[in-house]
C-alpha cells in the first residue's frame, strides 16, 4: 500500500494518504485541516544516510559554517577529527567517547 503526500490548494497543508488497491483509481481525498478536495500530489521528502567516515572525508575545515551547522549534534567534534586526521594525529578512544557523550547530550548533564 503506497503512501502519497498531497498539498491542499486552499490552506497549503501537506498531508499523507494511504492509497488502497493496485488500480490508478483513488477514492476522493480531502484535506484533513480544511476539508477541501483540491489536493495535488507532491514529492515526498527523503533522507540520505551518510557514514561518519564519508562525512569526515567531505568536510572542509577551512570553510565558515552557518548557525544550522552547529545545531546538528552529528557535527560535534567533526572539525577536531578532521584537523587531527590532516595532521596525522590519533586522538584516541577517550576523545571518541567524549565526542559521543557530547553528541548525545550526556556530557552537558555530567558537567551540571
Amino acid at each position: 500500500m503506497p503512501i502519497f503526500e498531497y498539498e491542499c490548494a486552499r490552506c497549503g497543508l501537506v498531508s499523507s494518504h494511504v492509497v488502497m488497491g493496485s488500480s490508478r483509481r483513488r477514492e476522493r481525498l480531502g484535506c484533513p485541516q480544511c476539508k477541501s478536495a483540491r489536493l495535488r500530489r507532491v514529492m515526498s521528502s527523503f533522507a540520505v544516510v551518510e557514514s561518519e567516515s564519508s562525512r569526515l572525508a567531505s568536510f572542509d575545515a577551512s570553510k565558515p559554517r552557518d548557525d544550522s551547522f552547529y545545531r546538528d549534534s552529528r557535527n560535534v567534534g567533526l572539525w577536531a577529527k578532521k584537523r587531527a586526521k590532516e595532521m596525522g594525529v590519533d586522538l584516541g578512544s577517550k576523545f571518541e567517547a567524549t565526542v559521543e557523550k557530547a553528541r548525545s547530550g550526556k556530557l552537558i548533564k555530567e558537567m551540571t
